[in-house]
């Protein structure tokens, strides 16, 4: 196969990358800053690590969860183009990003104990994909096997 065969595949690694990881860490920069403002128009002292300011929580729940999510995606995602499907890997591979879009929205600017419940709407939808890809990928790599 030639390296244009996986123009599907490096579509959606860029899509992932740009829009949901490098967004969300902008995100999390301007609800920073903005936070420190508030607090020092309100004579506070604006505590980023410690401070326990719900909506700094949301946008690093959002950042951290992107993070912990990213390798078992692009691994199984590259895995499955290259050994089972590009095509199949390319959909699910969209499929999963538009899902991990809606993560931060259920999520909400601030966190509680209730969008945990609804961000199960994005997370299981996606491990699915990802279980799926490296599934598939243990059952042709298992039937190649010739004992």
């Amino acid at each position: 196969m030639a390296i244009t065969d996986y123009s599907g595949p490096t579509l959606v690694t860029v899509l992932y990358f740009l829009f949901w990881y490098y967004l969300l860490l902008v995100v999390q920069r301007g609800t920073k800053y903005r936070l420190k403002q508030k607090y020092e128009n309100q004579g506070q002292e604006f505590d980023r690590y410690f401070g326990q300011d719900k909506q700094m929580l949301s946008a690093d729940r959002a950042v951290i969860n992107t993070q912990e999510q990213m390798v078992p995606f692009l691994v199984s995602l590259w895995l499955h183009a290259i050994f089972v499907s590009v095509s199949v890997a390319t959909l699910l591979g969209l499929i999963y990003v538009l899902i991990r879009a809606s993560y931060p929205i259920l999520l909400g600017s601030e966190v509680s104990k209730m969008q945990t419940k609804r961000v199960y709407f994005a997370t299981l939808p996606g491990y699915l994909i990802v279980f799926y890809l490296f599934g598939s990928l243990a059952y042709h790599a298992l039937a190649a096997l010739s004992f």
